[in-house]
C-alpha cells in the first residue's frame, strides 16, 4: 500500500511537468505562427520542409477513407442514373407503340377520308405592328390593309389556332380583335357531339361558351372549331379545346399562342349570298284565308243557243 501511494506521489508531479511542457510547446507554436516577420517566415518553412513529408503515413487511412467516400458517392450517383434511364427507357418505348399506332391509324384515315381542302381558301400574311396595351381591348395592329384586298371581319390566324376577325381596316393596315376581347362573339362547333355555340370573350385568356344546347353532351377536351355561320369566318379553323371551371361553366383553351404573335395570316372568306329581295324571307300569313268562289259572268243568248244546237 505504502509503495502505491509512492509511485501515485512520483506520478502526479510527472504529468503535470509534462502537460505543462506541452502547453508551452504549443502556445510557443501558436505565437511562431503567428508572428509576421521575414525570419519566423523562413523559421515556419523549414519546419514545414521536415516534418510534412514525413507525416504521409499519418496521412495515408484519412486519405483513403476519403477516396472511398467519394466512390461510393458516384456508385450511387450512378445506379441513380441507370434507374432514371430505365424509366425513360420503358416511357419511350411505350411512346413508340403509341406513335405506330398512331401512324397506322392515320394512314388509315387518310386511305378512307380522302379529304381534299378548299383550293379558294387562301390568306394573306401580315407582322404584327403594335399592341394596344388596355386591360379592357385585346387588339393588335398588323401591316396589312386594303391594299392587300383585307375586308372587315375576316378570320385570323396564327400557325396553330384563330386569334381573331378584323375590325377596321386603313389603307396599309388593319385591326385584330382578339377572341379574348370583351366585344368579340364567335360561332363555334364543339367536336365530336356537334353542339353549336357562341365564343363570347370577357378580357380572360379563356373565353366564354354560350347558347349551348346540350350541355351534359361536352366534356373537357372536346375540340372547337368555327362553325361558319354568318358567312365570315370559313367552317373548321381551329379555336382550342373545352375546359370546364370549378363553378361548372364552359370555357375555351385557346389553341392560339398569344404570348408569341409575331406573324398573323388573314384568311379570306367566300363571299355570303347577297339577298336584294327580302319578301322571299316572309312567308304568307298561316292558316291561308279561304278564298271566295269566283262568281261567273253572264253568257250572252247567242252563246246559249249555240251550245243547245240552235241557230238564231
Amino acid at each position: 500500500m505504502a509503495r502505491d501511494r509512492d509511485e501515485d506521489s512520483y506520478a502526479r508531479p510527472v504529468r503535470r511537468l509534462l502537460l505543462t511542457v506541452l502547453v508551452l510547446c504549443l502556445v510557443s507554436l501558436t505565437l511562431i505562427w503567428r508572428i509576421d516577420n521575414p525570419r519566423m517566415e523562413r523559421v515556419r518553412a523549414a519546419i514545414v520542409d521536415r516534418f510534412v513529408p514525413n507525416m504521409d503515413w499519418a496521412m495515408t487511412p484519412v486519405t483513403g477513407t476519403a477516396r472511398m467516400f467519394d466512390d461510393f458517392q458516384s456508385y450511387t450517383r450512378l445506379y441513380e442514373q441507370n434507374e432514371q434511364l430505365r424509366r425513360e427507357l420503358q416511357q419511350m418505348r411505350a411512346w413508340r407503340e403509341a406513335a405506330l399506332q398512331l401512324e397506322q391509324e392515320n394512314a388509315r384515315l387518310r386511305e378512307l377520308s380522302r379529304v381534299q381542302l378548299d383550293p379558294e381558301l387562301t390568306f394573306v400574311t401580315g407582322v404584327v405592328l403594335a399592341d394596344s396595351g388596355s386591360p379592357f381591348r385585346r387588339s393588335v395592329l398588323l401591316n396589312v390593309g386594303a391594299r392587300d384586298g383585307i375586308l372587315d371581319g375576316w378570320a385570323v390566324m396564327d400557325g396553330l389556332g384563330v386569334v381573331g376577325r378584323i375590325s377596321g381596316v386603313g389603307e396599309g393596315s388593319s385591326r385584330v380583335i382578339l377572341l379574348t376581347d370583351s366585344n368579340s362573339r364567335v360561332p363555334v362547333t364543339v367536336q365530336p357531339s356537334g353542339q353549336q355555340a357562341l365564343l363570347m370573350g370577357d378580357n380572360s385568356p379563356a373565353p366564354v361558351l354560350e347558347f349551348i344546347e346540350a350541355p351534359e353532351d361536352i366534356s373537357a377536351g372536346d375540340r372547337v372549331v368555327t362553325s361558319g355561320d354568318g358567312g365570315l369566318f370559313p367552317s373548321g379553323l381551329l379555336v382550342g379545346q373545352v375546359a370546364v371551371t370549378p363553378d361548372g361553366r364552359h370555357r375555351v383553351r385557346l389553341s392560339a399562342d398569344y404570348a408569341r404573335m409575331s406573324f398573323l395570316r388573314v384568311m379570306r372568306s367566300h363571299p355570303g349570298t347577297t339577298i336584294n329581295d327580302p319578301g322571299g324571307l316572309i312567308g304568307p300569313p298561316w292558316p291561308l284565308p279561304e278564298e271566295a268562289p269566283a262568281t261567273p259572268e253572264p253568257r250572252p243568248e247567242s252563246a246559249r243557243a249555240e251550245e243547245a244546237g240552235v241557230r238564231p
